[in-house]
């Protein structure tokens, strides 16, 4: 039975397009490790080896132990924008601001 880790790796893993062989290989990993993860309730995994796959996919290491109650792919999304709106330059992340303000006042 998976665990609901295994189901956040799992989920993150197909949006990223990894296979478990590309993503083990990308986080310095074993394939057979990763399975282990996704199906398996008695896997405990270190701290490093989170970090190693939550820098791989994109997340904090912290994502795959917080019970969130928002769906994975929603918060995948929540947090994809955040990351590319830090990569904004200063006017580019004010006129999104106020193109939220102006969604914010029609709602």
């Amino acid at each position: 039975m998976a665990t609901r880790l295994g189901d956040k790796l799992r989920e993150l893993r197909k949006t990223h397009g990894f296979t478990l062989e590309k993503l083990a290989d990308a986080a310095g990993l074993s394939k057979s490790y990763l399975w282990e993860l996704e199906n398996r309730d008695s896997q405990r995994p270190s701290a490093e080896k989170l970090k190693a796959l939550a820098d791989v996919l994109g997340v904090s290491a912290a994502f795959f132990l917080e019970d969130d109650v928002r769906e994975p792919e929603e918060r995948h999304r929540d947090e994809a924008f955040y990351r590319n709106y830090q990569q904004l330059d200063a006017p580019a992340k004010e006129h999104l601001r106020l193109i939220l303000e102006t969604f914010k006042k029609k709602s």
